[in-house]
């Protein structure tokens, strides 16, 4: 069975750093690219991150880049989104995926996670 967890949501402030993890098995790994995604209140879904496992490839949303980083453990089968400098507009709930590094362009996703809240309070 196919399963994504994603954990490591909460409340931070402004300023503040959170580390989401989002743990997958039933699947090759390596096989696979991961993204996150995250929806506010309202709001499309959105893409936040993209690694392919294949080769290590990563993107960001402009809206992130130079704030988060999508490291990986191998060994663990774990894709983690190292957030900092966050903001109140990065408050959503975040999803992580498993699928093709084409899930950027919106397609090409295989697996869905359950999403974790992260809020910013200003």
């Amino acid at each position: 069975e196919v399963q994504l967890q994603a954990s490591g949501g909460g409340l931070v402030q402004a300023g503040g750093s959170l580390r989401l993890s989002c743990a997958a098995s039933g699947f090759t790994f390596d096989d696979y690219a991961i993204g996150w995604f995250r929806q506010a209140p309202g709001m499309e879904r959105e893409g936040v991150s993209y690694i392919s496992l294949s080769d290590g490839y990563t993107d960001y949303a402009d809206s992130v880049k130079g704030r988060f980083t999508i490291p990986s453990d191998y060994a663990k089968n774990t894709v983690y989104l190292q957030m900092s400098s966050l903001k109140p507009e990065d408050t959503a709930v975040y999803y992580c995926a498993a699928g093709k590094i084409t899930m950027k362009y919106g397609y090409g996703i295989d697996y869905w996670g359950k999403g974790t809240q992260v809020t910013v309070s200003s």
